[in-house]
């Protein structure tokens, strides 16, 4: 069974810094595009990044440009959401993703193949 497994969420103070890590115990990650997505209370699942199966193209939602970057190690199975100066507003669920491309998960609704199961990121002013 596939399983994406997000680690590194937590409660951090406005203009701080978090790093998400998404784990996968399969080998649908070397085939996929990945990316994370965000849900807060009351709101729809958002896109917030993506980078492709080899690590380029990354691409970001307008809200956060300039303080997320996201980056993949292919060796370790492993995709990363470093966030900086953080707001919040930046406050949810942060779920990983894999898709058959970029453009699958920046289309609403998104066509994902594997979701995680999320990991809070509580940001207080």
């Amino acid at each position: 069974q596939v399983q994406l497994v997000e680690s590194g969420g937590g409660l951090v103070q406005a203009g701080g810094s978090l790093r998400l890590s998404c784990a996968n115990s399969g080998s649908i990650f070397s085939s996929n595009a990945m990316g994370w997505f965000r849900q807060a209370p009351g709101n729809e699942r958002e896109f917030v990044a993506a980078v492709s199966r080899y690590g380029g193209r990354p691409t970001y939602a307008d809200s956060v440009k300039g303080r997320f970057t996201i980056s993949r190690d292919n060796a370790g199975n492993t995709v990363y959401l470093q966030m900086n100066s953080l707001k919040p507003e930046d406050t949810a669920v942060y779920y990983c993703a894999a898709a058959g491309g970029i453009v699958y998960m920046t289309i609403i609704p998104p066509r994902v193949n594997y979701w995680g199961q999320g990991t809070q990121v509580t940001v207080s002013s």
